[in-house]
């Protein structure tokens, strides 16, 4: 049992039926009652993310979320095959099962598949991803010298503004977890 005390970022904890990720955490004392732990707490299967306040004498069993490591092969139907790099098992994910992570997955990606209790709740992705540029509007000499946006077309299909500098081809860096363009690669 985890105290809500024991709460640190990234710690996974059973709650309300549902396995649950501490995204951000905080002790607060105020100067007349109890002290409270402000929580705010991201569903590993659904990817709700709630704010929930606790008492700090409040316990919950801790979630063992096991990950392994994991290489997309190919999509077919809907259907994202990805194989164990030890085993050599593949698994199949669904769209629904897979959300936000289609913007970054391409084949041949190493990422990390989580499992509770014996069942896939997720996957995990690296914190940037590399993708090539396939569709934007060509760079004009001179473009440079304002924080002006536009849009590109990576190979995943996913649309990300970009500086104006960035023409079709380039291969750019994609935070996964904001979805934000980085740099070029």
């Amino acid at each position: 049992m985890i105290s809500s005390t024991d709460f640190r970022t990234g710690l996974t904890i059973e709650f309300d039926n549902g396995v649950w990720q501490v995204v951000d955490f905080q002790h607060v004392k105020p100067g007349k009652g109890a002290a409270f732990v402000r929580t705010k707490i991201k569903n590993v299967e659904t990817g709700a993310v709630v704010e929930r306040t606790f008492n700090p004498n409040e316990k919950m069993p801790a979630a063992h979320v096991e990950t392994r490591a994991m290489q997309f092969l190919y999509e077919t139907d809907g259907m994202y095959t990805f194989m164990d790099n030890e085993s050599y098992e593949q698994s199949e994910l669904s769209k629904d099962q897979l959300g936000d992570a289609l913007r970054y997955l391409k084949e041949n990606m190493d990422i990390n598949l989580q499992t509770f209790k014996g069942k896939i709740i997720g996957i995990s992705l690296p914190n940037s991803v590399n993708l090539e540029v396939t569709e934007c509007e060509p760079s004009v000499k001179g473009d440079t010298a304002t924080g002006a946006t536009k849009l590109a077309t990576l190979e995943t299909g996913y649309v990300v503004k970009v500086p104006l500098f960035i023409n079709q081809g380039d291969v750019l860096r994609i935070d996964t977890r904001t979805g934000n363009y980085v740099e070029r690669a």
